[in-house]
């Protein structure tokens, strides 16, 4: 009898790093996979599950404009709650440290359903830094059943707070086996970009940074962009008006910056290989740029990812005017710290950790 496992996504980037664990459940005869969208972002998760050729079985279409944390977590709760009533799964799979993560896990140990976390073990140690992700993923990290950590440092965090060694795998990051298997097709970015010039990629939507921290950003980026102007900037903007309004007011005024909105994941992957340098305070990009090859600056105090910094490939620089300023100008001037920085060095995975999730289940309900 097959086992019925439901895959969770209510991001883009849990979209992207959960899509080649579904389609390999999809490929095993032991399992009944449905996918439960929650479309915590609804634009940005459609793009990924259809360039992917994933369609939502259960979709909760949960977004609200400006929705506040405790709305969102009350929503969802109460609309997860009911699907698992009626589904009855054997197991329910989740990704990484979003609000989703967090409810679903809370939901599923209300009803006794095990949980496996992808991507579990992430820590900065500080509840506040990633906001609210460190604690989404610690409070799913006590709930969890099964812990895919994506690195040895991340099985290190979960041994570290009272884990069982027999529950946590190392299998590598999800997410390079996405980018793999859209790196090796041929792909084009939807910005008309100047090939003559040298890009500087920049991503920037933490809530953390929201109002003076992400006006320091902008500002920085306006500087190196003004500083350089044989150097092309590219910024697809984040819908959250934190950042829209703000990015707008600062940097649209510039003739070597364009803003435009956000890519979708295969024009977006294209942007990363034809860049230069990237920006950005996201995680996903912390793992996938390395794997490409291209320097990475993180607009970030702090980092859960802490492996590309330790090997050389990624800098932290933080909400900070003058180190954005410094560390990026010194990259573009400066060949050799170019070069020690753009080694291809990929610490986050070899792109079969979604064989080894699978095996994992499969060993278990057999």
């Amino acid at each position: 009898m097959k086992k019925k496992v439901i895959c969770v996504v209510g991001t883009r980037p849990e979209a992207i790093k959960m899509a080649p664990v579904i389609l390999a459940l999809k490929q095993e005869a032991w399992s009944d996979v449905k996918v439960l969208a929650t479309a915590q972002h609804r634009q940005m998760l459609d793009q990924v599950l259809e360039f992917f050729h994933i369609k939502p079985d259960i979709d909760l279409d949960i977004m609200r404009p400006n929705q506040t944390l405790a709305g969102l977590t009350a929503r969802l709760l109460l609309a997860i709650d009911e699907v698992l009533e009626a589904e009855k799964p054997d197991v329910v799979l989740v990704q990484g440290d979003t609000t989703t993560v967090m409810t679903v896990a809370l939901a599923c140990f209300y009803r006794r359903i095990p949980i496996g976390h992808v991507e579990a073990g992430l820590r900065t140690w500080d509840i506040q830094n990633p906001f609210p992700e460190e604690a989404n993923r610690v409070i799913a990290g006590k709930l969890a059943k099964w812990h895919f950590a994506p690195t040895e440092v991340a099985r290190q965090n979960l041994l570290k707070e009272g884990i069982a060694e027999s529950d946590v795998l190392v299998t590598g990051n999800t997410v390079i086996d996405a980018l793999l298997m859209t790196a090796s097709r041929p792909l084009k970015t939807t910005v008309p970009l100047d090939d003559s010039k040298r890009l500087v990629m920049v991503t920037s939507h933490r809530r953390e940074n929201f109002g003076k921290p992400f006006r320091d950003i902008c500002e920085a980026l306006k500087t190196l962009a003004e500083r350089n102007p044989d150097v092309q900037f590219l910024y697809p903007v984040h819908p959250n008006p934190n950042v829209k309004d703000v990015a707008h007011e600062i940097l649209e005024p510039i003739s070597n910056f364009i803003l435009c909105e956000p890519l979708d994941y295969a024009p977006f992957v294209a942007a990363m290989k034809r860049a230069y340098l990237i920006l950005t305070d996201s995680g996903g990009v912390q793992e996938e740029a390395p794997a490409l090859g291209k320097p990475v600056l993180v607009l970030r105090d702090e980092t859960e990812r802490p492996e590309a910094v330790e090997q050389g490939v990624v800098k932290l620089v933080g909400p900070n005017y003058e180190n954005i300023v410094r560390e990026a100008q010194r990259l573009l001037d400066d060949a050799g710290a170019y070069k020690e920085m753009a080694r291809g060095v990929s610490p986050y995975g070899d792109g079969l950790a979604s064989k080894r999730i699978t095996e994992t289940l499969r060993e278990f309900f057999s």
